[in-house]
């Protein structure tokens, strides 16, 4: 181990987080979930432990979400999380405290933002760095944020969908709702349970999205055979589900979406949004994998739209490497407050 400051850099996201070690990659990818036992106040499990027991716990035992909407909503909660988080990257035995750089949604407040410094170091971090989303995103899909060009950015995470347009390294013009895959996935238990009659958990929707689910009717559908509980009866039953269902049921969701990038293209300088004409929108973030996404804000903004590679990781990936070239990025990194 050689003696000097080991770097990481954190994508603390509402539905997972993200670990990312500069010469490694990324090196943990967990739900961002911690079970406590409501006796005696303890953690009981984090991470993939905990998730597997969302749903199925006896009365004793509280899963948490700690993150809500992007932000810290158990600051105590999240601690813990962020220190197993931490150990777990960098092994039992580091002896040195890391410098971490950690992703916040382009619409915290700076409380919100001193929160996540506060909850990092007291999780054993040495420094901590925040940088919100958009920027860290399109840095990890590899956009060159320092051209006097204007690149817009659409990260759709579980909690929150941030759009930016980024030029100069900086943010111009950008909006943050608290609209992406979690209430998507509640959209489709709230329609399978009107249409159906069929209670079914957050799981179950996300299995469904992920399975079926599309932002565009499609001509051959997809089907799944979903299992839940009779809202009626109470007792177990099934029901088959097809994609052009789930677009219906997703499409409030989908618009607010929809309706945040407009909002963003209508604040945008003539001189960016003609750049943004050429180069089409970036979309990043899980949520953002969903089938025909981009179709569908190419059909609704008329400005054609990709998808980065992998989606999933952009931002994790640009956390670190901001963090490896911080001389590179740190104004933007360190206009902090």
């Amino acid at each position: 181990m050689s003696l000097f400051t080991r770097k990481l850099g954190i994508d603390l996201g509402t539905a997972n987080t993200l670990v990312f070690l500069p010469g490694k990659g990324v090196v943990l990818n967990e739900p961002s979930v911690v079970a406590v036992s409501e006796q005696d106040n303890k953690i009981v499990a984090i991470g993939f432990d905990a998730k597997g027991m969302i749903g199925k716990t006896p009365e004793s035992i509280i899963t948490y979400c700690p993150m809500k909407d992007g932000v810290i909503a158990d600051y105590r909660v999240t601690e813990a999380m962020l220190r197993y988080f931490i150990n777990k990257a960098l092994g039992k035995f580091n002896i040195f405290k890391p410098d971490v750089m950690v992703s916040v949604p382009a619409g915290v407040t700076s409380t919100e933002r001193r929160a996540v410094v506060e909850a990092a170091i007291r999780a054993g971090a040495k420094n901590a760095y925040v940088v919100k989303e958009p920027i860290l995103a399109a840095i990890g899909a590899g956009i060159p944020i320092y051209e006097s060009k204007g690149h817009m950015i659409v990260d759709i995470g579980g909690g929150t969908t941030d759009v930016a347009v980024i030029s100069l390294g900086g943010i111009v013009a950008s909006t943050s709702v608290k609209c992406a895959g979690n209430k998507i996935d509640q959209a489709i238990a709230d329609y399978i349970k009107k249409t159906f009659n069929l209670a079914i958990g957050d799981r179950t929707a996300e299995e469904v999205k992920i399975k079926i689910g599309a932002a565009v009717a499609l001509e051959e559908e997809l089907h799944v055979t979903i299992k839940g509980r009779d809202y009626i009866q109470g007792l177990p039953r099934s029901a088959q589900v097809s994609t052009n269902e789930i677009v219906r049921a997703i499409d409030g969701e989908l618009k607010r979406i929809i309706k945040a990038i407009k909002e963003v293209l209508q604040e945008t300088p003539p001189e960016l949004a003609s750049d943004i004409m050429d180069y089409g929108i970036i979309m990043t973030g899980g949520s953002s994998l969903l089938r025909n996404f981009p179709d569908l804000v190419y059909r609704k903004t008329g400005v054609k739209a990709s998808l980065a590679e992998d989606p999933l990781f952009c931002v994790v990936k640009g956390t670190g490497l901001a963090l490896e070239h911080l001389d590179v990025y740190k104004k933007t990194v360190l206009s902090k407050k």
